[in-house]
């Protein structure tokens, strides 16, 4: 997992062969001006889906793992909470071919706040990279929010 500020972003840009056109993407686009839903940048390997988060809380979250994707997560309307805890603290769970996700079951005896390692808050103009063995949280907001989600191919 990374947390950074969009002004650091070109010093990941190796980590991926992907990162240097997201750079391009976000020096060129406004995030508020995205509409709902995915905006594709390099087909199925690169895209953005911009969301409206609803009020959740750390009990309601829900622990989320990808195999396929990196998620690069901006808070783009207020403040958003993520836990994050690695992938082999997680509650076993099925994977999702289709959709690329692991959802962690939520009715486990292990809930978010008894597995994160750590809680963390973004605000707009930073970001979280979270790779395949990051499991997080997101979404966490006494409030809602508007939200993007970078989806590349790891």
């Amino acid at each position: 997992m990374i947390i950074d500020d969009f002004q650091a972003f070109d010093h990941y840009l190796g980590l991926n062969p992907l990162f240097p056109a997201v750079a391009e993407f976000l020096r060129q686009t406004d995030l508020n001006s995205l509409p709902t839903g995915i905006t594709k940048i390099q087909g199925d390997d690169l895209f953005i889906n911009v969301q409206e988060a609803p009020v959740k809380t750390r009990r309601e979250a829900r622990f989320e793992t990808h195999r396929r994707m990196i998620d690069i997560q901006v808070p783009i309307g207020g403040a958003e909470e993520y836990g994050w805890a690695p992938i082999g603290a997680l509650p076993a769970t099925t994977y999702d071919e289709a959709s690329d996700m692991c959802f962690h079951d939520p009715a486990a005896l292990q809930t978010p706040e008894d597995v994160a390692a750590t809680y963390f808050t973004l605000t707009p103009g930073q970001f979280a990279i979270f790779f395949p063995q990051d499991g997080h949280a997101p979404a966490i907001t006494p409030t809602g929010l508007r939200k993007a989600i970078i989806k590349v191919k790891a």
